[in-house]
């Protein structure tokens, strides 16, 4: 489970010891083990700033976050474990000069055999069309194909709850079904999954919950069909055709 307690996070606004306006204000939400979550909201919203303190990348001003009961600031080698996570800016993630090398490398830390390395890369690396690409050096890749890179090598980790940020960027339309696919078996075989997104479409209909953050607020908390109503105001575009409460 997961779960955040008040969470405040502000940024130095560079002006002496004066403090920005909050990005993240009092939240609290509690994520079941196994739930599909879709996080939205408006550019600088707080969504990103939210999900980095999951695993310990921020800690937080006020409030806490737990990762299975433990505080994640207390223990972020043990939240980072448990919680994998990709952002849409993965510059800072790569490990390795090629793609097959970076998507390896987090399955190589955990101890395992080489078949099931083996197996665990080839899949993520195709769910995401990055397949036949191993000896690709990064360097080379486009910006769209290291976001796609970022993602497989967060599938590729198989942990217990899945953060993706805007993880459909860059994807034409067989790799986001691709990417789609493999997000269902994960929440089938019992993944938590929370998919950061302004796009909600193909997703409200796996979804089993949406929040959705304003001025590092949450305005709306409710399952898909229910939460539809509320999204325009705070804009978030609906897709065309999802069936309302």
């Amino acid at each position: 489970m997961l779960e955040l307690d008040s969470v405040t996070h502000r940024y130095g606004d560079g002006d002496g010891d004066e403090r920005a306006d909050p990005a993240v204000d009092g939240v609290s939400l509690t994520v079941p083990d196994g739930q599909f979550l879709v996080l939205c909201g408006s550019n600088g919203s707080g969504k990103s700033t939210l999900v980095r303190h999951l695993n310990g990348l921020l800690e937080p001003d006020s409030g806490r976050v737990l990762v299975d009961g433990v505080d994640a600031s207390d223990d972020p080698v043990a939240a980072r474990t448990t919680v994998g996570m990709a952002f849409q800016d993965p510059r800072d993630q790569f490990v390795a000069a090629t793609v097959g090398g970076d998507v390896r490398f987090g399955p190589e830390n955990l101890g395992l055999g080489h078949g099931e390395i083996d197996r665990r890369a080839e899949r993520a690396l195709s769910a995401v069309g990055l397949d036949g690409r191993e000896d690709d050096r990064i360097e080379t890749l486009s910006g769209g194909e290291r976001e796609r890179l970022a993602v497989a090598g967060a599938l590729a980790m198989e942990p217990a709850y899945l953060v993706l940020d805007e993880p459909f960027t860059g994807l034409d339309a067989p790799a986001r079904d691709r990417l789609l696919d493999r997000l269902r078996d994960l929440h089938a075989d019992g993944t938590g999954l929370i998919v950061v997104t302004h796009d909600l479409r193909d997703l409200l209909g796996d979804a089993e919950r949406v929040v959705c953050l304003d001025d590092g607020v949450v305005v709306v908390d409710a399952d898909p069909a229910e939460a539809v109503d509320d999204l325009p105001e705070y804009g978030i575009r609906v897709p065309d055709g999802f069936e309302r409460a």
